[in-house]
């Protein structure tokens, strides 16, 4: 009987201890967006935008889609040299996601108006786990480069 209760005793504590060790908040991803920026477009009917989302989690995530009141919002890679759309984007755990000139980009299109240096344009990203972030995108003049580099 001894036995069975001291083995009953070290089961349960090491379910509790095990219990402990599943996923929590930490674990989960932790994301927030820096940098943002729009280049005053060229165009009356398409504009480019660009970001960073930071992952400070423990779990990766995917951005699955962007949405403007300015328009319609698709998500771009380049890839050999040439961009193509894609759908979802990985924003590593303890990583970023980054949005730059010459690489992957926000593409704007059939704009309700023709964004003006100073103005903001406001976008909310979509993620596959966590809630959707809203962010204020200033726009710059069209030859702004960040000092960060994208």
């Amino acid at each position: 009987m001894r036995r069975t209760a001291a083995l009953l005793g070290v089961t349960l504590t090491g379910t509790l201890l095990l219990a402990g060790c599943g996923s929590s908040d930490d674990d989960a991803a932790d994301l927030s967006v820096s940098g943002a920026y729009m280049p005053q477009p060229v165009s009356d009917s398409m504009a480019a935008g660009f970001l960073t989302v930071t992952n400070k989690g423990g779990t990766k995530d995917e951005l699955t889609s962007v949405t403007s009141d300015l328009g319609e919002v698709t998500m771009h890679e380049t890839v050999d040299a040439a961009m193509q759309e894609t759908k979802r984007l990985d924003v590593p755990a303890h990583g970023q996601l980054v949005f730059k000139s010459g690489g992957t980009h926000l593409m704007f299109e059939k704009l309700k108006h023709q964004p003006k240096q100073g103005e903001t344009v406001s976008v909310e990203l979509h993620f596959a786990d966590s809630d959707p972030v809203t962010v204020e995108m200033p726009v710059k003049s069209a030859t702004y480069t960040p000092k960060t580099g994208h």
